[in-house]
C-alpha cells in the first residue's frame, strides 16, 4: 500500500525572487533578461583587440618598442575586467516587501490618508525625509510595496528597485546603481583608453609601413599567414569600429565625468531633480569635485541585500510502498492503558460512542473516592499510576 511520505527540497532563494533578471553559476552571476547588445559589446572589444594583436602589434613591438602591446594588454584586461564586474554582479536591488510588511505599510498609509471621497484621486504616497537640512521626498513603488531609500528608482527593464539607481545599461546587460557604478565608470574610462590607443598606433602602423614601402603598396600588402586576406581590410575595419567608439565611449565618459564630480546621478540630471525651477541645492554634494569623486569611486561598498544563495526549504511529498497494519492506527493496545481507561473504552465500545479518554483527560479518584482496600494507609508512598501520567502529559 502507498504511503506520502515528506522530503525537504532544496532550494536557493534566488529561484523565487521576483523581477525580470537572469541567475547563473548558483546565483553568483546576476545579470538583465536582454543581453544580446551585451554580447555584441563583448565581440567588438575582443575582435578588435583580436586584430590589433595579431597584426599591428608584432611590427610596432620590432619597430619601436615591445611595452606598446604590453601597455596594450594591461588596459583589455582592466577594461574586460570592469566589464564583467558590472555585468554579472547585484547593481542594488532592493528587496520587495513581505506580505505582512506590505499589509502594515498600507494600513498606516490609509491611516494617514484617511478615506477619499468617491471619484478623487488619493494623494501621493510621499514621505519627508531630511538631508543635511533638505526636505528629500521618498515616493512609495506600488510594485515593489516599499517607500524607495533617497535616489533609489524602479528600473521598468528589470522590474526592481534599484539604490542609488543611474541608469539601465543593455550595452553591459545590467542596472548601474549604488554597487556597480564605479566599475561602470572605471570600465568606460579604460575603455576609451584603448580605443584611443589602438586608433592611434593603427595610424602610426599604416604611417611606418608607406614610409618604407609607399602608401598604394601598404594597402596592397597581405599578411602572410592569410594570403587570402588584404591588409587593408583589417586595417580599416579596425578604424572604423575605432571611430565611432571614439566619439560614443569617450563623449560618455566626459558626461560621467561631470556626474561625478557634482555627486550626481544620470537619473536626476534627466528629471533635473537638483536644477529644475525650484533651483534645489543637491543635498549630496560636498561642494568640493575631489570629495565628490572619493565619496562615488573610493567610498565604501555596500554588502548585497539579496541573500541569492541563501536556502529556502520546501516540503514535496514522495509515494513509497510499504505494508500497513490493520485495524484503527489511534486505538492503543489495551495492555497499555490502565484499569479505568480500557474499562471506560470497553464499554463504550459496547455502546457504540467514542471513547471519551481519548478527548477529555479523567482526573484521579481522592483517597474519600478511592474503595477501602485502594486507600493508602498513614505513611505509605504513593504510587502513580499510569493515568496520571497521561493526564500530566
Amino acid at each position: 500500500m502507498s504511503v506520502m511520505v515528506a522530503r525537504k527540497k532544496v532550494v536557493r532563494k534566488w529561484e523565487k525572487l521576483p523581477g525580470r533578471n537572469t541567475f547563473c553559476c548558483d546565483g553568483r552571476i546576476m545579470m538583465a533578461r536582454q543581453k544580446g547588445i551585451f554580447y555584441l559589446t563583448l565581440f567588438l572589444i575582443l575582435g578588435t583587440c583580436a586584430l590589433f594583436f595579431a597584426f599591428e602589434c608584432r611590427y610596432l613591438a620590432v619597430q619601436l618598442s615591445p611595452a606598446i602591446p604590453v601597455f596594450a594588454a594591461v588596459l583589455f584586461l582592466f577594461a574586460m575586467a570592469t566589464l564583467l564586474r558590472t555585468s554579472f554582479s547585484d547593481p542594488g536591488v532592493i528587496p520587495r516587501a513581505l506580505p505582512d510588511e506590505a499589509a502594515f505599510i498600507e494600513m498606516e498609509i490609509e491611516a494617514t490618508n484617511g478615506t477619499v471621497p468617491q471619484g478623487q484621486r488619493p494623494p501621493p504616497r510621499i514621505k519627508n525625509f531630511q538631508i543635511n537640512n533638505q526636505i528629500v521626498k521618498l515616493k512609495y513603488c506600488y510594485t515593489c510595496k516599499i517607500f524607495r531609500p533617497p535616489r533609489a528608482s524602479h528600473c521598468s527593464i528589470c522590474d526592481n528597485c534599484v539604490e542609488r539607481f543611474d541608469h539601465h545599461c543593455p550595452w553591459v546587460g545590467n542596472c548601474v546603481g549604488k554597487r556597480n557604478y564605479r566599475y561602470f565608470y572605471l570600465f568606460i574610462l579604460s575603455l576609451s583608453l584603448l580605443t584611443i590607443y589602438i586608433f592611434t598606433f593603427n595610424i602610426v602602423y599604416v604611417a611606418l609601413k608607406s614610409l618604407k614601402i609607399g602608401f598604394l603598396n601598404t594597402l596592397k600588402e597581405t599578411p602572410g599567414t592569410y594570403p587570402s586576406m588584404s591588409l587593408t581590410v583589417l586595417t580599416v575595419l579596425e578604424v572604423l569600429i575605432c571611430f565611432f567608439t571614439l566619439w560614443s565611449v569617450v563623449g560618455l565618459t566626459g558626461f560621467h565625468t561631470f556626474l561625478v564630480a557634482l555627486n550626481q546621478t544620470t537619473n536626476e540630471d534627466i528629471k533635473g531633480s537638483w536644477t529644475g525651477k525650484n533651483r534645489v541645492q543637491n543635498p549630496y554634494s560636498h561642494g568640493n569635485i575631489v570629495k565628490n569623486c572619493c565619496e562615488v569611486l573610493c567610498g565604501p561598498l555596500p554588502p548585497s541585500v539579496l541573500d541569492r544563495r541563501g536556502i529556502l526549504q520546501q516540503e514535496e511529498s514522495t509515494a513509497q510502498e510499504g505494508p500497513c497494519s490493520r485495524g484503527p492506527s489511534t486505538q492503543e493496545p489495551v495492555a497499555t492503558q490502565g484499569p479505568r481507561q480500557a474499562e471506560e473504552s470497553s464499554m463504550k465500545q459496547q455502546d457504540g460512542g467514542i471513547p471519551l479518554a481519548s478527548a477529555v483527560p479523567v482526573p484521579p479518584l481522592s483517597d474519600a473516592e478511592m474503595p477501602e482496600e485502594k486507600q493508602r494507609t498513614p505513611g505509605e508512598v504513593p504510587v502513580p499510576s499510569l493515568d496520571a501520567g497521561r493526564a500530566e502529559h
